[in-house]
Order: structure tokens, then sequence, then C-alpha cells
């Protein structure tokens, strides 16, 4: 068993919230579109459809340089509470890492809209770095996102 670790980013954003929640639940397909420096590919490998619980895609994506594959499955949505949760089942971020899992949670403060990412995974030594990189990588496709939708309007 290794050692947890938990990273979150809480964003505002000029997009209306849902927004985000519905690019990552409903239209991954999408952000390449929106995010293509970051994301160069979504598909879906199981499941009806997009958004499904049980549901697995796989993300073709650019992180640190190189281009990398993320499988993962959508273990759960909230819909009144706006989080989406997946899980890491195959891909190159498991081969240093163990029991990775995401949490997407949008909301709004008043006139404020938030998108925040939380990442919980195992380190299998001391010595193996925490997830910043990608933590960063999360903010810079939802500023990209968000960028996107504000171009569109």
């Amino acid at each position: 068993m290794g050692l947890k670790s938990k990273l979150s980013v809480q964003l505002e954003v000029k997009t209306k919230h849902d927004v985000f929640l519905d690019v990552f639940w409903k239209t991954p397909n999408q952000c390449s579109t929106m995010s293509p420096v970051q994301v160069q590919g979504a598909e879906l490998l199981e499941g009806d459809h997009f958004g499904a619980v049980g549901s697995k895609v796989c993300w073709k994506y650019t992180h640190d340089g190189k281009e990398k594959i993320s499988k993962q499955i959508i273990e759960a949505i909230d819909e009144e509470k706006k989080i989406l949760t997946l899980k890491e089942f195959e891909g190159d971020i498991l081969n240093e890492y163990e029991n990775v899992k995401y949490t997407l949670h949008v909301d709004a403060e008043g006139e404020k809209h938030l998108a925040c990412w939380t990442i919980e995974y195992e380190r299998p030594k001391e010595n193996t770095p925490e997830l910043t990189s990608l933590l960063q990588f999360l903010i810079d496709m939802i500023k990209a996102i968000d960028d996107h939708h504000i171009k569109q309007n």
C-alpha cells in the first residue's frame, strides 16, 4: 500500500459553472477543440454513451511535454451537488502511481462560478513526487475551456 496523497484546486471561472460539468461528463470528446494544447482526444471505450456511470473513456493528452494516455471510468455523478468522480484504470499515470481518482466539483457562490479539481492517489515511495504538475495541467485545461467559451459568447 502506497502513501496516500490528495491535491485540490479551486478556480473562479467566467463561464457558467454547469458548462464544466457538462464538458467532462457528457461531451469529453469536445475537450480537444476547447483545450487542444492539453487534450488531443477522448474516445468512448465502453458504455452506451459518454456520461453514463460505468462508462469508460480513453483520453489522449500531452503532459510535461509528452503524449500520454489515460483510461478512466465514471465512478459517480451527483447532478444535484454537481460532482463528477473519475477513476484511472489504465494509462501512463499508473506506471508510477496507484489508485488515482479525480473529482470535479462545480458550484456558484453568489456571482462567482467555481470549478474545483481534486486528485487522490497513492505514491509507492516517499521520494515519488506529488502530482503537482498534473494539477497544473488540470488548471491549464480549465482556463483553456473557460477562454474557449468566453470567445464563443
